[in-house]
């Protein structure tokens, strides 16, 4: 990494700006486009602006991973307004300095990879009752069974199985939340100060009260239990009994915040990428009979465990690929602060820093062909391997996601136990997208279950 990859202050490009608006317009209208525009029509560092708010894109992975790097030390987490902080709260993915090294010591040691292995059984055993309800030739929305799924999963691997039934309200809730943050997030809105009451906030605020009812009753669930002797394996029941430093539990409020982050986490990323996956699957017959193969050798026609995951090495390749093509955070910014620089260049304080990984990650400089779903590319022996920092779906540094391992697992074991026994038609035909808080399929994924092996 040199400063001549980047081009000299005052001699950047950039699109034109709209008066008061700057790019929003133009954003609006296709953020996953704009980004890819800016990356080609105009370099690896290009200014843009969000209304008011003056912005760089950078997009060549080192600088991504220079970025990503030093976010609390000297870059700060983007504001991503009011709909953002109203669903999140304060919790680990939104916090900064103190307050998150707190709670990031709190969170992290119910998802280390000693505890993802508890939950597997959960994830499998919930995937093998979604099969042994679909019959060949069935015609399902691949989305709505994956979302389907990954709440059963999330419910009860952070909240327990006596949560099972509290799915439905959870799910409708977090549906109107993600619409109306996407919504927000590419509008005019996201510049109005929290007094202002729109039609979206108030959708926005009656889902969230449903959210802070529902968990609340699994809390006060889980404390009874816990004064009653019982002893419970699941995510909120680590949270609980977390103590930081000085031997402080997490307060209400933070258990809240934590549970609607690992939900979002647990739950709409996995299902996405699933969706994604089976969509790819279906378009790539050689990548699919090679999945089959695989299952195969390693299963020898059982379900799955967590042991099984290091050897199921073709099957996590495909989610990485889903990942790459489809990654559902697709947009990552942080703030300059004093000292900020990339690629040897300073970077003025209070300027917002952006990278896409969906605009990386389909560049063909780092991806050869990169519309392509090529899972073979993740090959341990591939000719043309992947530079570090091209990759970043679950972002990267001191803030990367901390659910990645329970993520990448449940999808893999998904994918093995459903895998196994059918084969998910959708047709040649790819789901548009829709950029919400994740990258969602943009309609139904209509697919017709075959029989794995004809």
């Amino acid at each position: 990494m040199t400063a001549t990859l980047l081009p000299p202050p005052g001699t950047e490009r950039g699109p034109r700006r709209w008066p008061l608006l700057g790019n929003l317009p133009a954003f609006a209208r296709d953020p996953l486009a704009f980004f890819e525009s800016l990356r080609d029509d105009y370099g690896d560092w290009v200014p843009w602006s969000l209304g008011p708010h003056r912005n760089v894109l950078v997009s060549r992975p080192e600088h991504a991973g220079e970025l990503l790097g030093a976010v609390e030390s000297t870059f700060k987490p983007t504001e991503l307004g009011w709909a953002f902080r109203h669903l999140l709260g304060n919790g680990v993915v939104v916090a900064t300095g103190d307050d998150w090294r707190r709670k990031r010591a709190l969170v992290q040691p119910a998802l280390r990879p000693r505890q993802v292995r508890s939950y597997a059984t959960a994830m499998v055993e919930c995937a093998d009752a979604l099969a042994g309800g679909w019959r060949e030739g069935d015609r399902i929305d691949v989305h709505r069974e994956m979302a389907g799924l990954t709440q059963r999963i999330a419910v009860r691997t952070l909240f327990g199985s006596d949560a099972a039934g509290r799915e439905a309200p959870i799910s409708a809730a977090m549906a109107t939340a993600q619409r109306e943050l996407g919504t927000e997030f590419r509008g005019i809105t996201l510049f109005l100060p929290p007094w202002v009451r729109t039609p979206g906030r108030r959708r926005m605020r009656a889902a969230v009260a449903v959210l802070d009812r529902e968990i609340e009753h699994v809390i006060r669930e889980h404390e009874n239990a816990s004064a009653a002797g019982a002893e419970r394996d699941d995510l909120l029941s680590r949270l609980l009994a977390a103590r930081d430093e000085q031997g402080g539990p997490l307060s209400r409020q933070e258990l809240r915040d934590e549970s609607i982050t690992l939900y979002i986490g647990g739950h709409e990323t996995t299902s996405t990428t699933l969706t994604w996956a089976w969509q790819l699957l279906s378009g790539a017959p050689g990548a699919r009979a090679r999945l089959t193969e695989e299952l195969d050798r390693v299963l020898g026609g059982r379900l799955p465990t967590y042991e099984d995951y290091p050897r199921l090495t073709w099957t996590q390749q495909v989610v990485k690929e889903a990942l790459r093509i489809y990654p559902p955070i697709w947009l990552i910014s942080a703030v300059a602060a004093e000292g900020a620089s990339i690629g040897g260049r300073a970077v003025p304080v209070g300027t917002s820093v952006w990278t896409s990984p969906w605009s990386v990650h389909r560049d063909e400089r780092w991806f050869p062909r990169p519309e392509a779903f090529r899972p073979e590319r993740w090959d341990a022996d591939a000719p043309d391997p992947v530079p570090e920092h091209a990759w970043f779906p679950f972002g990267g540094g001191p803030r990367a996601c901390l659910g990645a391992r329970f993520a990448l697992v449940e999808a893999a074991l998904v994918l093995a136990v459903l895998g196994q026994r059918f084969h998910l038609d959708t047709g040649a035909r790819r789901t548009g997208v829709f950029p919400g808080l994740t990258l969602q399929p943009a309609g139904p994924v209509p697919a017709i279950l075959r029989a794995a092996r004809p």
